[in-house]
């Protein structure tokens, strides 16, 4: 056994961190399924209620995210690396911005219609963000390394057709859209989109860390 293994027998197992980064996933979950809602609404005047309910989320997140911080200061012993411990807080608060920023431009902005590519974008954002909560929820034991490693994998193809989406939307743009301002709000929408995606692999990519760590 190594000496690894023989310490993390005996960090104790009831610590609030694993519960804190769960929230802060499933949270993730919740404000992707209302973006991709709010994505789909044929009432333009029922987007500002969703776009207040994701916003409302999102600081559900900074308390989640700060509590951990808050923990981290407080606790000597931790399940895992410090700084990974502050690294996918940070990284899961990420997500939870760029999904709030997304909505929150939608309504700034005004947007009249709402375009294909946004649609498909949201999808992928809620797919990101289910597999994100996957890989989370495996990190108690540490046992399930298999399913962390397929989820990643999954969020890194996600990313990979999200850069592709946005790609071939922003081009149309340029190529068929005549009013520039309307051109540089649905960049803007789907810039933050696609960002909301990059978060995720930056996510995906603390966990693989915490894996090669504790392996």
């Amino acid at each position: 056994m190594s000496l690894n293994s023989i310490f993390q027998y005996f960090v104790p197992k009831d610590k609030k961190f694993f519960p804190l980064f769960e929230q802060a996933s499933n949270n993730l979950i919740d404000m992707a399924k209302l973006l991709k809602e709010l994505v789909n609404l044929a009432d333009v005047t029922k987007r500002k209620d969703l776009c207040r309910k994701i916003e409302d989320l999102e600081h559900r997140g900074d308390d989640i995210s700060h509590q951990i911080h808050l923990e981290l200061g407080k606790n000597f012993i931790t399940p895992f690396d410090r700084e990974d411990i502050h690294t996918l807080a940070s990284s899961l608060d990420d997500v939870a911005d760029f999904i709030h920023g997304s909505s929150n431009r939608i309504e700034l902005y005004k947007l009249d219609q709402i375009t294909d590519p946004m649609i498909e974008m949201a999808d992928l954002i809620l797919e990101a963000t289910e597999d994100v909560a996957k890989a989370v929820h495996e990190l108690r034991n540490l046992k399930n390394i298999r399913n962390i490693t397929d989820s990643c994998v999954r969020i890194n193809s996600i990313e990979n057709k999200a850069d592709y989406i946005f790609d071939k939307a922003v081009g149309e743009l340029f190529e068929f859209e005549k009013d520039a301002i309307a051109l540089i709000k649905y960049k803007e929408v789907l810039s933050a989109m696609e960002t909301a995606t990059d978060k995720c692999e930056d996510v995906a990519n603390v966990l693989e860390s915490i894996l090669v760590k504790n392996a």
